[in-house]
């Protein structure tokens, strides 16, 4: 059986990689001053954090059911199956939407509750055409998807507190208060939702914390201290100059990692932390 992969542009694949990659995936739209935006489509990177830096009032929403079904109808005529990987049901309700739109399709599409985004659920995009190219059905990959998809991290360093201020995940006065104090959050992903894991008071410092947060998950969670088995990435939001310079950190601190790609953070979470931030990421591999 032919099993296709689709994902959504949270993945950070753009369109051309999707047709380099053999994938498929659907555009987040943005709503940007009441007018409608398609990642990747009408809305490049570049664009976005132009607007995001004018105060342009931004937001995000899901993938219409229209266009979900639409792409699936299209793929459908030349494949068998479809493995649909979502952004992470913690963050969006995209998920939860193409659930319930996959019950009509009589088992052709799954649609897997990765609990992943950016660098994370690219990977995961990479493991399932692999899977798919062995031959595996999309039932067997999202039961693997599934079972594994704790298995990464994403620590994200904030150059400005702003963004968090105005999207109302902190308070006007807390968002004062860091701002006086110059301070870097660290957030985390792990799977389900963006959470706060350390402040630190420079950028030296909140790259630190980073670093041994990996090295932990790698010796304690993943129980691969050399990450031999690990796959290590950089993202970032418009800050490519600071990705370049860590990724040479990294390469010292984990030589056996191998590659270490760099990408630009997704734009449904660069909107809630804007430019600036550095991340890195790992995910364990497949065996």
């Amino acid at each position: 059986m032919r099993t296709a992969i689709v994902t959504d542009s949270n993945s950070g694949i753009t369109q051309i990689q999707a047709r380099e990659l053999g994938v498929f995936v659907l555009p987040m739209p943005f709503t940007i001053n009441g007018q409608d935006y398609y990642e990747d489509i009408n809305l490049t990177q570049r664009e976005f954090y132009e607007k995001l830096k004018d105060g342009s009032d931004i937001s995000t929403s899901q993938p219409s059911p229209e266009s979900v079904t639409n792409l699936w109808d299209e793929i459908l005529k030349d494949y068998d199956q479809i493995a649909h990987i979502p952004m992470s049901s913690g963050l969006s309700g995209s998920c939860q939407t193409a659930l319930m739109l996959a019950e009509d399709y009589e088992g052709k599409v799954e649609v897997v509750n990765n609990q992943r985004i950016s660098v994370t659920q690219r990977q995961s995009v990479l493991d399932a055409r692999q899977m798919a190219e062995r031959g595996k059905t999309a039932g067997e990959i999202k039961e693997y998807l599934e079972a594994t998809k704790f298995d990464s991290s994403i620590y994200i360093m904030l150059d400005t507190l702003k963004y968090l201020k105005k999207g109302g995940r902190i308070t006007p006065a807390a968002a004062a208060l860091g701002t006086l104090l110059k301070l870097k959050p660290v957030l985390q992903i792990q799977g389900e939702k963006l959470d706060a894991f350390a402040k630190a008071r420079t950028v030296k410092q909140a790259k630190s914390i980073m670093i041994n947060a990996i090295t932990r998950d790698m010796e304690q969670r993943f129980k691969d201290a050399g990450g031999e088995k690990i796959h290590l990435s950089i993202a970032h939001t418009e800050n490519e100059a600071a990705a370049l310079e860590l990724r040479e950190e990294l390469k010292s601190a984990f030589p056996a990692t191998g590659e270490i790609n760099i990408d630009p953070l997704s734009l449904s979470v660069s909107c809630h932390i804007g430019p600036g931030a550095l991340a890195i990421a790992c995910a364990k591999a497949m065996e």
